[in-house]
Formats: structure tokens, C-alpha cells, sequence
């Protein structure tokens, strides 16, 4: 389940982290350039012996002592209480968390996908209308997933947050997220009210959008169609990034957009690459 850390009698000097969905693509290069600034780094992933081998591959870059693996299911509450109980016995502390664990939300053709020619370096733009399916209960599942149980991770991990002389959380976004992308003006209205924003207000806006989404009303009401509960589970994580920080004026906070990345959450169709040249 975990790996034991290096003992260090110099606990005060060294910063502790926690990445989570850390096995691949971003998350993985995170690890690597806080790993490279030496902090102390939890990197997690549902699958064990992914997140061995991912773990592996940094020992090999020379951080044996800056990487140790915990697995982790940000879906599971038994799984983020399991990350939490490890940090706390293991280091005491928390001075970063990066939340970057997701999912797309979508069902996507992947024979669709080789025959338009995706897979393919310079292939033609790709109508992905065509290609992914959202259903209603993927859309819970994404808004769950990248929403709620983010904020699950965070609430978890707070208390040892606090015992930082400088803690910081960052949220891994979107430009899906943008609110420019909602034309539901009610939606966009309470997300971007930065004074009067709640996290009630929040679950409401993600709430009226399933219902649509199940009446089959998301074009007519206002809402993004592509992925769109992909796009409002970011959207919700950047207003609750609001809320976080006014709550916890100590605490660095920020929600960030990495850009279009080749990664497989968009099947490495994006621009930018996710590892440092």
C-alpha cells in the first residue's frame, strides 16, 4: 500500500508534498520537479503497481530519497483517510497539496479514434462531437470525481496543512473551465461572484446542470455540451479555489491551467508536452 520513507532527523528544513493521480503525464512531472527542488513527495495512484513502477522511474533520475508511493483511490473515503493517516504518522505535516487527480467523464470510440487518424502526428482537426459519448451517469461520476472528492482530499488533509509554516494547495484545472464557456448566465452569474460565493451555491449550479443534462436540455439551457461535466467540475474546483483562499488567508492557494498537454485524458492529442525537455 505504501513505501516507507528515508528517516531524516532534519524534519524542520524539509518540505513535504502530495500529488495526487501522480503515476503519468502531469502529475508525474510534478513529482519530478518538486522531487528536484528537494521536497519530500507522496506520489499516489489507484493502481499500486503503476505507482511502483512510476516511483521507479524518478529513483532512477537520482530521487531515492525524495519520492515514496501511497496508493490512493480519490474516489474511496476509506482511501483519502488511508493517505491522510500515513502523512500524519509518517511526517506529521503537510506543505503542499496538488490536487490532480481526474477523469473525463465521457465514453469515447477508440476505433473511431485510428480511423480519423487521431493517434497520428499532424493528423486533421478531429470532431470530437463524433467521437465522445457523455452520459448521465458518467457526468456524476466526472463531477463527483473531480469535484467533490478533490474536496473531500482537501478537507482530509487540512489539519496537517495548518501545522505548515507555509502550506499551499494547487489545484489542477482546465481552460474547459473558464467560465467564457458557460453561456448559462444564471450558472456563470453565481460562479463568478466572488464575494457572495458558497460552496451551497456551488452544488447548486452543479446540481441544475445534471438535471438538464438527464432532460436532455444542456444546448437549450446554456450549458457546454462538449464534456461538458468535465468542463463544470472545473469550473466549480476554480470558484471553490476562491472560497479556499478567502476561508484560509495563511495558505497559498491557486487553481492553474496546464494548457492543452499530450496526455491520456485527451489521448495525447494536446500541443504541449507534460515532461520538461
Amino acid at each position: 500500500m505504501a513505501q516507507e520513507p528515508t528517516k531524516n532527523t532534519d524534519t524542520i528544513n524539509i518540505r513535504y508534498a502530495v500529488v495526487t493521480g501522480s503515476n503519468k503525464g502531469i502529475g508525474f512531472e510534478i513529482c519530478r520537479q518538486l522531487a528536484s527542488n528537494g521536497i519530500t513527495v507522496v506520489l499516489t495512484a489507484r493502481d499500486e503497481k503503476r505507482g511502483l513502477e512510476a516511483v521507479e522511474k524518478l529513483k532512477e533520475s537520482g530521487f531515492s530519497d525524495n519520492i515514496i508511493f501511497h496508493q490512493f483511490n480519490v474516489t474511496d473515503p476509506a482511501s483519502v483517510n488511508s493517505l491522510a493517516e500515513f502523512v500524519k504518522s509518517q511526517f506529521g505535516r503537510l506543505d503542499i497539496l496538488v490536487n490532480n487527480a481526474g477523469i473525463g467523464g465521457a465514453i469515447v470510440d477508440n476505433d473511431a479514434l485510428i480511423a480519423k487518424g487521431v493517434y497520428n502526428e499532424g493528423s486533421a482537426q478531429i470532431n470530437w462531437n463524433e467521437i465522445l459519448i457523455q452520459t448521465y451517469d458518467l457526468a456524476v461520476e466526472c463531477v463527483q470525481t473531480n469535484y467533490y472528492r478533490a474536496k473531500r482530499t482537501v478537507e482530509a488533509l487540512l489539519p496537517l496543512l495548518r501545522l505548515s509554516n507555509s502550506p499551499r494547495i494547487v489545484n489542477v484545472s482546465s481552460s474547459m473551465g473558464k467560465l467564457k464557456n458557460i453561456s448559462n448566465e444564471w450558472a456563470k452569474n453565481v460562479l463568478n461572484d466572488a464575494e457572495n460565493l458558497t460552496e451551497e451555491s456551488i452544488d447548486q449550479v452543479l446540481n441544475e446542470f445534471l438535471k438538464d443534462l438527464k432532460e436532455d436540455s444542456l444546448e437549450a439551457k446554456g450549458w457546454p455540451c462538449f464534456i461538458g461535466a468535465y468542463a463544470l467540475s472545473k469550473a466549480a474546483m476554480n470558484a471553490y479555489t476562491r472560497i479556499l483562499a478567502k476561508k484560509l488567508p495563511n495558505f497559498q492557494i491557486n487553481s492553474v491551467c496546464p494548457g492543452f498537454v499530450k496526455t491520456d485524458i485527451n489521448f495525447n492529442t494536446g500541443i504541449l508536452c507534460w515532461k520538461k525537455k
